[in-house]
């Protein structure tokens, strides 16, 4: 048994949040066949092996498998961390180095690979749509595509382009600001958001995290909400095990996961060809790939190619030509390029700092432009090394120093003061209310934090009146 590429700790995201959850809880979701395939599935390799040559034994006591294991530190550590990983999510049991998979995977698992039963966890498929009526899975590609950009597009726009791109519903909104994507503009309950330095960092990762990353704060929310957490991940498993252009029908559906497929029409996971019939859905890519290890690529799209393959290129001039017409990475590039040119397949800018400084203001870090630079460099540019001009790269972290080197604060200035008395005093006053932010007591002047103008302003009132 040799190590894998990765460490096996390194769970995914749900795995994680599956360790948190109590044995009784996962012991109802493995009763679910879907469930168990979708756990093994994101399973690494290492522990993989492990419940496989595990799985059809009826041993009460656990086997021994270290003598499977290479006899180096690296394949040990894997082999651990594999055990360790399988523990964590109460698939098996290890007692004394000896390892038993749990009657509750174990049967689980066994049901989804060997077929059989009524338990209908893997959806109940609908009669096949013929002619003008079915759909290809092109058209679900296109359509999941539109749908989840919608949302990075309002992401990134903050909502002003509304009218080019559809809005995601106001679900899908507060779900972004739950998450820490964006935070409302001025006071907490504003309709107005502005995507966070999180939500950049979130634009960077691919399609298939973004969407889990959504997904554990669906879940998150859905429990405190009161919701069964074994109805809702058993039915994002399920969605996962789906089979691409099936239409399949909701009769087997709980009422919370009828609710959550009426959810998920607006992240672009389910399509309905007629949106009143609440009969039958199709699974898009975006739902069928959720356990998948594979990264997510909606092959349909010339979009998602170019982004795949690299756009942009960056002079030493700071000039950046994107060859692009997806208003998606158009809308992205603005947050820190100044546009001066678009044409069909070619936007033309130039990186300044004015649009640095602006990016820097909504919480954008220069790290995280460079990154997003570097990510989605052309091909061409991938030839030089570094990818980035190295001049460019420095003068975006300069003008983030520089940036770092000022801090504004909102306050009242004191001056004119009648004698030097007076301003010891009222200084003395106000540093005991901690709201002196700058002073200076050659001219007689202070500098007052806003929220203690009121405060210092009564005690001169008392004291001139005294």
């Amino acid at each position: 048994m040799s190590g894998a590429h990765t460490l096996p700790n390194q769970l995914p995201p749900i795995h994680s949040f599956l360790t948190t959850r109590p044995q009784t809880t996962l012991s109802r979701l493995y009763a679910r066949p879907s469930a168990c395939l979708a756990v093994f599935r994101l399973l690494d390799d290492v522990a993989r092996q492990i419940v496989m040559s595990l799985l059809w034994l009826d041993s009460k006591t656990g086997v021994d498998l270290t003598s499977w294991v290479a006899p180096n530190e690296t394949a040990r550590k894997h082999y651990t961390a594999a055990v360790q990983g399988l523990v964590r999510l109460h698939i098996a049991k290890d007692g004394n180095g000896r390892i038993l998979v749990l009657p509750a995977f174990q049967a689980g698992l066994r049901r989804a690979l060997t077929g059989g039963g009524d338990h209908r966890s893997f959806g109940v498929p609908f009669p096949i749509a013929r002619g003008k009526d079915a759909m290809t899975t092109e058209q679900l590609d296109d359509y999941a595509l539109e749908r989840w950009e919608s949302i990075l597009h309002f992401m990134v726009t903050s909502g002003s382009a509304v009218g080019r791109v559809a809005p995601p519903s106001n679900a899908v909104i507060f779900l972004l600001r739950r998450s820490g994507l964006m935070v409302p503009i001025g006071v907490e309950k504003s309709p107005e958001s502005r995507i966070t330095s999180q939500g950049f960092q979130f634009l960077l990762e691919d399609s298939h995290t973004q969407l889990w990353d959504l997904l554990l704060q669906y879940l998150a929310m859905s429990e405190n909400e009161g919701r069964d957490l074994v109805e809702v991940i058993g039915f994002l498993f399920m969605l996962g095990s789906m089979r691409l252009g099936q239409e399949y029908s909701t009769e087997n559906l709980s009422d919370t996961q009828n609710v959550m497929l009426q959810d998920f029409l607006d992240y672009g996971l389910i399509y309905r060809r007629y949106p009143d019939d609440g009969t039958r859905f199709y699974p898009t890519r975006l739902a069928t790939t959720l356990t998948s290890t594979s990264s997510l690529s909606f092959t349909s799209s010339k979009h998602e190619k170019a982004a795949s393959e690299g756009f942009i290129i960056l002079e030493t001039n700071y000039r950046l030509y994107a060859y692009t017409e997806n208003p998606l990475q158009v809308a992205v590039l603005n947050l820190f390029v100044t546009l001066h040119s678009r044409f069909e397949n070619l936007v033309v800018g130039r990186v300044t700092r004015e649009s640095i400084k602006g990016a820097l203001a909504n919480g954008i870090t220069a790290d995280q432009i460079i990154s997003y630079l570097t990510v989605h460099a052309h091909p061409m540019m991938h030839k030089n090394s570094p990818v980035l001009p190295v001049t460019v790269q420095d003068q975006i972290r300069l003008w983030e120093l520089e940036n770092n080197r000022l801090k504004s604060d909102n306050g009242y200035l004191y001056e004119d003061f009648n004698s030097q008395g007076d301003f010891d005093l009222v200084l003395s006053y106000a540093k005991q209310l901690d709201v002196v932010l700058w002073e200076n007591r050659e001219k007689r002047k202070m500098f007052v934090r806003e929220d203690g103008h009121e405060n210092v302003r009564e005690f001169i009132r008392r004291r001139a009146e005294a």
